[in-house]
């Protein structure tokens, strides 16, 4: 049975009639709309809606976009994603659409319900687990990002996530930027992989916390980069140095959109406060070479328990930071997709750039 919440004329954005692509919160309205309609494209599925009978279309079709494609999922075959085309009509083309996108690649977050539950649950560990680009979930979105890339340029091509979702658009937007695309990306909900720190009240306990964090990851970084340093001397390589991949990417400017209550992404408002904390009291090159790797990563390296430590798929070096300071009523409202198309939201938005 159908929720209100799968019917765009009862939860949609309605007073978007006009959208002025120039705004940026008609731009994250849109961008969350066709998240959720991937959605309510896998409920369809579920449900066996088909025809008059289905939810999905008005989420992407208000908007005068065009279901090019839907992404399935090799293990049970559910919907994850969709390829979108914007195609407004004639009589809209004249009008200025300099920031809208010709392309969006969307993708859904946890279902828990149905057949779906169990693979998402499974990729939902590997985003744990740091190893959600080993998965053939990825593997079919990532090749469909770089031939929609490769076939139009990376200026006319978006990314959109939430949760689970947003994990994945932000991996393909990464991979893009670590060869110099940089896609216009929404990533909502975005799951940071840490313990609650955010959650602590008292600023000095919080700080402290971070600082000593901050200090022990780059201790290990350097131990790690003179013992690998040490080891290639001793084999005789002499090859180039080559760009580190965190600085690679700085040039790429995801928006990230986090809720402080939402225990899932709130993390990513004290990840880069204490950046901006770290510079300010001089301890800049610290907080650098701390903010690419994880302190766990390190220390299970460290005690021997893996090779080398795998990049944490989760960490990105800049961002457009939007906050959403609304009160939520709980934590199914704070990490929810719908709060992303409310025009009454009190939201404080902070652009980071790693130096």
């Amino acid at each position: 049975m159908a929720s209100e919440r799968e019917s765009f004329d009862l939860s949609g954005p309605l007073h978007l009639t006009s959208i002025d692509w120039q705004n940026t919160q008609h731009r994250r309205s849109v961008a969350a709309c066709l998240v959720q309609g991937v959605y309510i494209l896998e409920r369809d599925h579920q449900e066996e809606r088909e025809g008059p009978q289905a939810l999905a279309p008005p989420w992407w079709e208000f908007f005068h976009f065009k279901l090019l494609r839907k992404l399935v999922d090799d293990v049970g075959f559910s919907i994850f994603g969709a390829l979108y085309e914007f195609k407004p009509p004639p009589s809209l083309c004249n009008c200025p659409s300099e920031r809208s996108p010709c392309y969006v690649i969307a993708f859904r977050g946890t279902l828990t319900k149905y057949d779906s539950v169990s693979r998402d649950l499974e990729l939902d560990v590997e985003v744990i687990r740091n190893g959600l680009h080993r998965t053939s979930r990825f593997e079919i979105a990532m090749q469909a990002v770089r031939n929609m890339v490769a076939a139009s340029g990376p200026s006319n091509v978006w990314l959109a996530g939430h949760s689970l979702g947003s994990a994945m658009a932000m991996l393909a937007g990464k991979t893009m930027a670590s060869s110099g695309n940089y896609l216009e990306s929404f990533l909502f909900n975005p799951p940071f992989v840490s313990a609650p720190i955010e959650r602590i009240q008292d600023t000095r306990v919080k700080h402290g916390l971070r600082f000593a964090g901050s200090v022990i990851t780059a201790g290990l970084t350097l131990a790690m980069k003179a013992k690998q340093q040490q080891q290639q001397q001793q084999q005789q390589h002499r090859s180039q140095p080559e760009d580190e991949p965190f600085t690679t990417m700085a040039a790429w400017l995801p928006g990230l959109f986090v809720n402080p209550a939402d225990d899932i992404c709130s993390e990513y408002i004290g990840y880069f406060e204490h950046r901006k904390k770290m510079e300010d009291i001089g301890a800049g090159a610290i907080e650098r070479l701390a903010t690419q790797n994880s302190l766990g990563g390190l220390l299970m390296h460290a005690m021997g328990k893996q090779a080398a430590p795998e990049p944490p798929l989760h960490l990105i070096p800049s961002a457009n930071l939007t906050v959403n300071l609304t009160p939520s009523r709980d934590l199914k409202e704070a990490h929810g997709i719908h709060q992303w198309w409310r025009d009454d939201l009190q939201l404080l938005s902070e652009v980071h750039r790693y130096k």
